[in-house]
C-alpha cells in the first residue's frame, strides 16, 4: 500500500517556508506521494439558481495546482506528485498537456494526473468554458492529452478541439498516468473504460461502496484491478482508533494507494489550530500506519 498526504489547502496558509516544510516532512517520514486539489476561483453560493452544492466558497483558499506541483518538484527528491483532482474540462487541453509535461520532466517522472469534471459552474463560466458538456469533453481531452504526449506533431479536429499540425516540445518521454475522480456511476464507468486509475474522495463507507461498483465496471471492460490504480482519501479527523483500520480496509479491498487528509471537511469543525499543526500531524499519523506502506 502506498500512503500519501493530501495538501491541506484550506488551512496551510501562504507562508512558503511552511508549505516547503510540509512537503519535505512528508517525504522524510516516508509518505509515497503528495496529492493536491484544484480550484481556480471560489464563488459566493447565495442567490444561485441552480444552487452551488459543493463544499467550497469564495472564502476557501487554494494554491494554483501546477505552480504548486512545480514548487514541490524543486523542494523534494523522491515523493510522487499527484493532482486529486484537476478539473480538466474547465482548462485548455493543450495548456494542461504542456504544464503536466513540464512538471513531469522537472520532477524526473513523478507526476500522476488525477482529473475530474467538478461542480462549480460559476468557475467554468469565469474561465470561458462550457459546464453543460464537461463529461463528454473530458473523454475527448484524455485522448488528446495522450496524443500530445506521444506524438511530435498531431492533426486533431473535433467539435471541441482543433490542433492543426502542431505539437509539444519537449515531450514528457512517457505516457503520464491519468486517473479519474468523482462520485457517480458514470465516472466509475468512464474510469474503467479509459482511465489508468481512480481516486475516491468521499467518506469511508461511501468510498468502499463505490469500490464495489468500480470493480463491476472494470470487469465489464475486461480489465480487473490488476494494473489499475485505486486511491482512497482518509480523514485525520476519524481519530487514531480508526486510522489503521481504515487503511487495512483498503488493503483488503485491493486498493494501491491511500492519502491522509488533515484539513477538516464540512461537519468536522474548524480544523487544526495552526498551519504548523499540519506538519506535526504527518508524524502522528505515520507512527500509526506507516508500517503498512510499501
Amino acid at each position: 500500500m502506498k500512503i500519501g498526504a493530501v495538501f491541506p489547502h484550506l488551512e496551510i496558509g501562504v507562508d512558503p517556508a511552511v508549505i516547503k516544510d510540509w512537503a519535505q516532512t512528508a517525504e522524510g517520514l516516508g509518505y509515497s506521494h503528495l496529492l493536491i486539489y484544484d480550484h481556480v476561483l471560489g464563488a459566493v453560493h447565495e442567490g444561485r439558481n441552480p444552487p452551488l452544492w459543493g463544499p467550497y466558497t469564495q472564502e476557501s483558499a487554494f494554491h494554483e495546482l501546477f505552480v504548486l506541483l512545480g514548487f514541490f518538484s524543486a523542494c523534494t527528491e523522491r515523493v510522487g506528485l499527484a493532482s486529486g483532482v484537476l478539473i480538466l474540462p474547465q482548462r485548455q487541453t493543450a495548456l494542461v498537456a504542456k504544464q503536466a509535461t513540464e512538471v513531469d520532466i522537472l520532477s524526473d517522472g513523478r507526476l500522476r494526473l488525477g482529473v475530474g469534471t467538478g461542480w462549480n459552474y460559476v468557475e467554468y463560466e469565469s474561465l470561458n468554458e462550457d459546464f453543460s458538456n464537461r463529461g463528454q469533453r473530458q473523454v475527448e481531452q484524455i485522448g488528446l492529452l495522450r496524443k500530445l504526449w506521444s506524438e511530435d506533431v498531431i492533426d486533431f479536429d473535433t467539435s471541441c478541439h482543433r490542433i492543426d499540425r502542431a505539437g509539444l516540445n519537449p515531450l514528457p518521454g512517457r505516457e503520464i498516468p491519468i486517473w479519474l475522480g468523482g462520485f457517480k456511476d458514470v465516472v466509475f464507468r468512464r474510469a474503467a473504460e479509459i482511465g489508468d486509475g481512480f481516486i475516491f474522495g468521499s467518506g469511508q463507507k461511501e468510498n468502499l461502496a463505490g469500490m464495489i461498483r468500480l470493480k463491476k465496471f472494470l470487469d465489464e471492460f475486461g480489465r480487473g484491478t490488476e494494473g489499475f490504480g485505486v486511491e482512497a482519501l482518509l480523514n485525520f479527523q476519524s481519530g487514531p482508533e480508526q486510522w489503521r483500520a481504515e487503511v487495512e480496509d483498503w488493503v483488503e479491498a485491493g486498493a494501491s494507494h491511500v492519502a491522509m487528509r488533515g484539513m477538516a471537511l464540512r461537519g468536522q469543525g474548524s480544523g487544526l489550530a495552526s498551519p504548523r499543526k499540519h506538519i506535526e500531524i504527518l508524524e502522528t499519523y505515520w507512527k500509526e500506519v506507516g508500517d503498512l506502506s510499501d
